[in-house]
């Protein structure tokens, strides 16, 4: 039986948290390992800067710290194909194409799209390249024939947007070229991380976030910083575990369930003070991250190779989307000189 293709991602625009860990790294790493999947992990470095074109600089560096972060939690190059969107031009004919089959009041009505404009305060004056970038992620999913998109439950407009252009594509051009690809969430409660201010999501602009690469250090000051219960200020005060992102983290991360329940039960009685379950939290997270840290330390001594990686990856991939584009031409009839 032909394995799925698996087709997910991330826009360079800074180091990944543990959040992204959470989210989608680990479980990237599970369908990697599982040897069902066919997998491609894009550096979308063009979609990240639809809204960073002016600060390419950024991109460039965040780049390499994200490739890092990969090979850091265990994506296997041997095993995954990971290469940079820019590197790519077939990406960029296939939006082109898919543009004339969709219409600007479709894109207006995104709700991801929606939501994205109005977080970056774009108003009136939105970049054209950010209001078409559910074209181009469709352009990035059909390239490679993708069955499968790990994505967060906000995405699935998007992965609706790519299935309209592949029914469309196919339908007009009378061909089954392009593949509808299925959407695959986390389980509920478990796709998104608060930030350590308690902040909805840990987000790199927000300032909240505790990334893969934070020393230990680090780390122990960020989870002693974090937010708990602001009514439980005596130690023997009944405290709150509703909203409180400590043991939203001990549910995320710690193993040892039973100890964690004990703990709440503790808490909420009274007699549990902040400073004892951050010093836990700590401890728990400094074994899960310690083994990723100094992995990517290692990886870190040796950028040529990291870069020789993402090249290598660019390439494979770069075969996949230029048959799928050929195909496509095909259809429309376009492949004047062959």
């Amino acid at each position: 039986m032909a394995k799925k293709i698996i087709l997910t991602g991330d826009r360079p625009t800074g180091k990944l948290h543990i959040g992204h860990y959470i989210g989608s790294l680990r479980n990237r790493v599970a369908m990697q390992d599982s040897g069902e999947y066919e997998t491609f992990i894009m550096i979308a470095d063009q979609q990240a800067l639809t809204d960073n074109a002016r600060d390419p600089e950024k991109i460039r560096n965040s780049l390499f710290q994200v490739a890092l972060d990969y090979l850091s939690v265990g994506i296997d190059p041997a095993k995954t194909t990971v290469f940079v969107q820019s590197q790519i031009p077939a990406l960029s004919e296939l939006t082109m194409h898919y543009l004339n089959l969709v219409t600007v009041s479709r894109l207006q009505r995104n709700p991801t799209v929606k939501a994205e404009i109005q977080q970056k305060n774009f108003e009136q004056s939105i970049p054209a390249g950010f209001l078409i970038y559910p074209v181009s992620q469709a352009a990035d999913i059909t390239a490679f024939k993708a069955t499968t998109v790990p994505v967060g439950d906000d995405q699935e407009p998007m992965l609706e947007q790519t299935r309209e252009i592949v029914r469309t594509f196919n339908n007009v051009y009378g061909q089954e070229i392009l593949v509808e690809p299925e959407g695959v969430f986390p389980p509920k409660g478990e796709g998104r991380l608060p930030g350590l201010d308690g902040n909805a999501k840990m987000s790199k602009s927000l300032g909240n976030a505790i990334y893969l690469s934070d020393d230990a250090e680090t780390l122990e000051k960020k989870v002693m910083s974090m937010y708990t219960d602001p009514l439980h200020i005596k130690v023997t005060d009944p405290g709150h575990i509703e909203g409180n992102t400590v043991f939203t983290y001990l549910d995320a991360f710690d193993d040892d369930h039973e100890k964690v329940a004990e703990l709440k039960a503790q808490y909420q009685a009274g007699g549990l003070g902040d400073v004892k379950i951050k010093r836990y939290l700590n401890e728990v997270l400094q074994a899960k991250f310690a083994p990723i840290r100094e992995r990517r330390a290692e990886f870190e001594k040796n950028p040529a190779a990291v870069y020789k990686m993402l090249e290598e990856g660019s390439k494979k991939a770069n075969a996949v989307a230029e048959q799928t584009l050929k195909e496509v031409r095909d259809a429309m009839g376009i492949n004047y000189f062959n």
